[in-house]
């Protein structure tokens, strides 16, 4: 679990979160990737990822969020649906709640993004779980108690 304080959702507070720095200074580690949090609020939550090659988040959903990513650099191999599509720089990828879907970085330099999601939801309370935690299997178990429900290994041709 993460180390640092409570995280505080309310109302979006006013304000810049400055290049390279992070909301609240929340900065996750989680199975490779880095998040910065950049907005929390009741109603959204947005983070920035530095997703090394050979990265990537397997198959899963939210029942309960709309997910976006636009891509800053690099490419993303992206699983939405039951196809599978790449996004570069510029791109704006779109995943409606109960929407299947997974990202990677299947190329030899790192990719970075800004995501979001709406309704926040619980997601950067699981990033404080998931925070340096090495064990697959537990985070897939805390994802569900978070309302990210990953596919079975398998499930998905290609993932």
């Amino acid at each position: 679990m993460f180390d640092g304080d409570e995280i505080i959702v309310g109302p979006l507070p006013k304000g810049i979160t400055p290049a390279g720095g992070a909301q609240q200074k929340r900065v996750w580690n989680v199975l490779g990737h880095t998040y910065w949090m950049k907005a929390a609020s009741e109603t959204s939550f947005a983070f920035e990822t530095l997703d090394p090659p050979g990265t990537g988040v397997p198959p899963h959903v939210h029942p309960t969020q709309d997910e976006h990513i636009y891509v800053i650099e690099g490419v993303f191999t992206l699983y939405l649906d039951g196809q599978w599509e790449k996004a570069g720089p510029g791109d704006t990828v779109r995943m409606p709640k109960g929407l299947p879907h997974a990202y990677y970085n299947r190329t030899d330099a790192n990719s970075r993004a800004l995501f979001w999601v709406s309704p926040a939801g619980r997601l950067a309370r699981l990033f404080d779980h998931l925070h340096d935690l090495t064990d697959v299997a537990e985070v897939v178990r805390l994802s569900a108690e978070h309302d990210v429900d990953f596919l079975p290994p398998g499930a998905v041709e290609g993932a």
